[in-house]
């Protein structure tokens, strides 16, 4: 039986996918764990499919499905949750924001709970290489807005490394309404809502992408979402 499932969302990655894959692949070799990566292509317009599809090829942990319609992160998060086989499932940024050891930490950390959580915004955190003020600024506000509306006491629910029990998942899987920004608190207030914990653990962490991020459209989609996942 598989242990751990590692799913990268990815779109228009090629650049940085290749080292990405490769570094999970050699750390988790060493430490001997029962894993899988699934790369879950989505809406790619570049060579992903062709460097993902070549590394598949060379190598049995990997595993791929291209989606050719965008369906945002939340969505291929989602459909890497449908094939993962581990017992515990993870998702991880493409661009290597989490590094394996970092990724590790939590696998380790996770203990009794059904969830743990990379957290940027913990004092024992090392940020490497800080994100654009503008995607803190909404990162901040996001959080905050959690915190009143859907009442989950977390200080980073955005950060991209997270692993769960896969058992919880398939509980709350098909209640996921949400696949833009707010997807991470969609399924943490999922699973508040069905008793399961889950915690935040401190991380190492590099920012690796320039912000794209438009804040008068950003601002108003983040409240929208929350209200969805509040009365859905």
């Amino acid at each position: 039986m598989v242990n751990l499932s590692v799913i990268i969302p990815a779109y228009n990655e090629e650049a940085l996918i290749s080292k990405t894959i490769g570094d999970y692949l050699k750390f988790f070799r060493k430490q001997k764990l029962d894993f899988e990566i699934n790369v879950i292509l989505n809406g790619c317009t570049d060579n992903s499919l062709e460097v993902v599809s070549e590394i598949s090829r060379k190598n049995k942990e990997v595993r791929f499905v291209d989606i050719r319609q965008p369906i945002g992160k939340g969505g291929a998060v989602i459909e890497g949750f449908k094939v993962a086989k581990g017992s515990l499932v993870c998702y991880v940024d493409a661009d290597g924001s989490t590094s394996p050891v970092a990724l590790n930490e939590l696998i380790d950390k996770i203990g009794d709970n059904s969830g743990a959580m990379a957290s940027r915004y913990l004092k024992e955190s090392k940020i490497l290489r800080k994100q654009p003020v503008t995607r803190v600024v909404a990162s901040r506000g996001f959080n905050m807005l959690t915190r009143l509306m859907l009442g989950l006491n977390f200080k980073d629910t955005q950060c991209g490394g997270k692993v769960f029990r896969k058992e919880a998942i398939n509980n709350i899987m098909n209640n996921l309404v949400v696949r833009g920004w707010a997807f991470d608190v969609n399924i943490l207030y999922l699973l508040k809502k069905k008793g399961y914990s889950v915690i935040e653990v401190p991380t190492v962490w590099s920012d690796r992408k320039e912000s794209k991020l438009k804040m008068h459209k950003a601002i108003p989609n983040m409240f929208f979402a929350l209200l969805k996942i509040r009365f859905k």
